[in-house]
């Protein structure tokens, strides 16, 4: 295939060097018309190259938002089209919708079928042009390593990006547990006209501490009481003054396999979100599952950012294409976000700062991440 010689190169070995520069772009180039050449794919990986992950949500996008050509250039100079769509195998496709589904024509529909109750920095990215535009961190996916439950997303990422101006609707319809998978997750966007900017730079106090610690399939209910006694008893050891409720349940009608986890969202009175979450493994006690979830959560508030890590490197492309002027405080800036902000600069107008920042409430250093937006703004409405 002839290259394009307006098509804007990335390096896919640079900084994270794995599948989220692939995400990033391809959600990018969908939304800006630009046409890009993506090289080394995964070039950081110990499997470089594309992987069935990245090959699905590509189909997927070509499918709903048009022709791409898939060699090395990813051309997403997409349609828009909108409707209805409906992505089977693990639901990796959240990570390139987040953002574009909030540019689309008209009213959406994304079904995520298969997926397992886990969502990855949803890579912990969970949701990368989602985050633009849509929703990782759907269902953000799928693997069983720093896993988030699929609850992060209705509960922590969709209140703090509709601070953006965008509104979505998130329906679990089942839950799929490692390794068959088999959950269903429904998401429904409606498209805007452009994103607004957002400050988040006071968290204020911690006001409310609650969560779900939650067994499926023939595993006992005692497995979910027990994570839930061990998270409290380590929140308590540095929260004394809040009452803890994290509530322990048997999954039935809406279940599918066996498995157990937790996740832990804590709450501050400036509308800050913050989660922690952990998925049981064979030959781990339940204590321990708790436990690291509730590690999770207080080491995430612990540096009085006003996003954890799973949420951080997700809200980069929204900050790229707002109009107008960002500004988050955050925790040490993760290689994730790095890499997001790296991609966002080379195909938006994007300019981003990152400034330390001195904090008298406490003893980590916090991070002040400021964008420029583009102000892309959505030619359909």
């Amino acid at each position: 295939m002839k290259m394009d010689s307006a098509a804007v190169e990335i390096d896919g070995s640079v900084m994270e060097g794995g599948g989220q520069i692939l995400r990033v772009s391809a959600a990018l180039s969908c939304i800006t018309g630009s046409a890009i050449k993506i090289t080394k794919i995964r070039a950081g990986r110990s499997t470089p190259g594309l992987r069935w992950k990245s090959t699905d949500a590509l189909a997927s996008l070509r499918k709903c938002f048009g022709p791409m050509k898939c060699t090395d250039i990813y051309d997403v100079n997409a349609s828009t089209r909108g409707g209805k769509l409906k992505q089977n195998k693990h639901g990796c496709t959240c990570y390139s919708w987040n953002t574009l589904c909030f540019f689309l024509k008209k009213d959406a529909i994304f079904t995520v079928v298969d997926g397992n109750n886990v969502l990855t920095r949803f890579n912990k990215n969970l949701i990368y042009p989602f985050n633009l535009l849509l929703v990782k961190q759907i269902k953000n996916v799928i693997w069983q390593k720093h896993p988030l439950t699929s609850r992060f997303l209705p509960q922590v990422f969709k209140p703090i990006v509709e601070k953006f101006g965008v509104r979505f609707d998130c329906d679990i319809k089942m839950r799929g547990y490692y390794p068959k998978g088999g959950g269903e997750v429904m998401v429904t966007v409606n498209p805007v006209k452009e994103l607004q900017p957002v400050t988040m730079t006071d968290r204020g106090n911690i006001t409310k501490i609650h969560g779900r610690a939650f067994v499926a399939g023939v595993l006992p209910y005692k497995l979910a009481k027990d994570m839930s006694a061990a998270a409290v008893r380590t929140i308590r050891k540095e929260i004394k003054e809040l009452y803890i409720n994290i509530q322990p349940v048997q999954e039935k009608d809406k279940a599918y396999g066996n498995g157990n986890g937790i996740i832990i969202i804590a709450e501050s009175s400036t509308g800050c979100l913050f989660a922690g979450s952990a998925l049981g493994k064979k030959g781990v006690y339940a204590d321990k599952i708790g436990i690291e979830a509730a590690e999770m959560l207080l080491r995430n508030i612990r540096h009085n950012g006003c996003v954890d890590e799973f949420l951080q490197d997700q809200l980069i492309i929204f900050m790229a294409l707002a109009k107008g002027t960002s500004r988050i405080r955050t925790g040490a800036v993760t290689l994730h976000t790095q890499t997001a902000i790296h991609i966002a600069e080379q195909l938006t107008q994007a300019k981003f700062t990152i400034t330390k920042s001195e904090d008298e409430l406490s003893s980590n250093v916090t991070y002040i991440i400021e964008c420029q937006g583009s102000g892309v703004v959505n030619p359909h409405l």
